[in-house]
């Protein structure tokens, strides 16, 4: 790939997995009726639900996480805070009216496999208690190579989980110490290994480019690796740095300790090369699949949704996020619960939703969502349909014209798609788009760079 194109485009920008992002939430109209208001509408239009369950406890810090966490090796907060997961799942229940059908439920943190195995168990019977189950519900969870056991891995397939993804992020011992993350091989391959004879049909591995004294070789060869597992999934990150926003969990090294923007983006190419040599196809924006795992089936039949746990089979479906910071998607309206853990407690035991800030989406908020969720998962959208016209859609297209010289977008008469030298920069393309970006640009910086 061109250095000036890497050059040119590497920008700070959003990974999209809402429309408005959150920097551009208009909180000042948001208000919790209306959270109410637009996830009854939504149920009423479809009695399919996705649960995200935020699991935030970690015993050790990762310097890489962007994830909001709680560090400690007290386990007996476990108990209490699925005492307060429950009462919050009760409160939307009455939301909701009656029993919903839960499509897709994912476990993330946090380290899920922080909690154990007999209180998953307990959290996750008394969710199902509550909801209908049919044979196409899809059940995850996040899994740290280093403490998922063999007696979590036979109470999740007990249940009827199917799929698990592990943090690999890179197998360089130089790499770990950086990020305080070491984990062998072996723990890896171990925990992939009991997976599939737990009775796991897809095991993902994520992997991430970018990271602190990583180098191509460092790439190179923890895919070399990861090719003798085959994991179904694998999700190919670039690291993003944002120490603006999280602080000292991402300050354990220097900016200068970083791969420049060409480096990173020659890891990527790399790694894809080999990724793609290996037989798995690129789904979206970082994300790989082999033809056999269901987000590749989603892919081809033009099912692939993107929301805030990032690519999913499910689409159409509200998304209700339970646990501390989650973020909950009716599609007509975000909400974030409380980050603080005892803020969310404390409003739980109040016979509250912990909701903290959030945002309704008008008319056109949901026509630009839409053009943008076809571009983040599918590389093309069109409005030739009146609905999925807007009045500033011409200025959007002027703005990518400049992509368009450079071969990165081309044009038809009511659509546009991406070809395959432009799909590293889709999130530049879907900015042309992001009206809420474009009407308040911000003075700091918000978002990772695109490279």
């Amino acid at each position: 790939m061109s250095l000036n194109l890497i050059s040119k485009y590497n920008v700070p920008g959003p990974r999209y997995t809402s429309y408005p992002t959150v920097p551009y939430w208009e909180e000042d109209s948001f208000s919790l009726t209306a959270w109410k208001e637009s996830l009854k509408r939504s149920f009423s239009e479809n009695k399919e639900i996705s649960l995200y369950i935020h699991l935030p406890f970690c015993e050790s810090l990762c310097t890489f996480c962007g994830c909001n966490k709680r560090i400690t090796k007290k386990h007996e907060v476990e108990s209490p805070y699925i005492e307060t997961l429950l009462r919050e799942w009760e409160l939307y229940l009455e939301i909701l009216g009656e029993k919903p059908t839960i499509r897709e439920l994912h476990l993330g943190g946090g380290t899920p496999t922080f909690f154990a195995p007999e209180n998953l168990k307990f959290l996750l019977n008394m969710l199902f208690r509550k909801a209908n189950r049919d044979c196409d519900t899809e059940l995850s969870f996040e899994g740290h190579p280093n403490n998922t056991t063999k007696a979590h891995l036979k109470m999740f397939a007990e249940l009827g989980f199917k799929r698990v993804s592990y943090g690999v992020q890179d197998y360089s011992e130089k790499v770990q110490k950086a990020i305080h993350r070491i984990q062998p091989f072996e723990n890896v391959k171990s925990a992939t290994e009991e997976s599939r004879e737990a009775g796991f049909t897809s095991v993902g591995h994520d992997i991430i480019f970018g990271l602190p004294f990583q180098t191509k070789n460092d790439i190179i060869e923890t895919i070399e690796k990861t090719k003798l597992l085959m994991p179904d999934r694998i999700a190919f990150y670039s690291y993003a740095h944002v120490p603006w926003i999280k602080g000292n969990g991402q300050r354990g090294f220097k900016d200068s300790d970083l791969p420049a923007g060409d480096e990173k983006r020659e890891m990527y190419e790399v790694g894809k090369q080999m990724l793609e040599a290996a037989g798995y196809v690129e789904i979206g924006m970082d994300h790989f699949a082999l033809k056999t795992d269901s987000l590749y089936k989603a892919l081809e039949e033009k099912k692939l949704h993107r929301n805030f746990m990032g690519y999913t089979t499910s689409s159409g479906a509200s998304m209700i996020g339970l646990g501390v910071s989650a973020i909950s998607d009716s599609w007509y309206g975000f909400a974030q619960n409380e980050k603080s853990v005892e803020a969310y407690q404390d409003l739980i035991s109040d016979g509250i939703i912990p909701v903290f800030r959030g945002h309704i989406l008008n008319e056109k908020d949901l026509i630009i969502r839409k053009h943008i969720l076809n571009l983040m998962c599918h590389l093309e959208t069109n409005w030739a349909a009146k609905e999925d016209y807007f009045r500033e859609l011409p200025e959007v297209l002027v703005k990518l014209q400049e992509m368009e010289a450079d071969g990165l977008v081309s044009f038809s008469d009511t659509g546009l798609t991406i070809p395959e030298k432009g799909r590293p920069f889709v999130r530049n393309i879907c900015m042309a788009f992001d009206l809420k970006m474009q009407a308040k640009k911000p003075n700091t910086q918000l978002f990772s760079m695109t490279v």
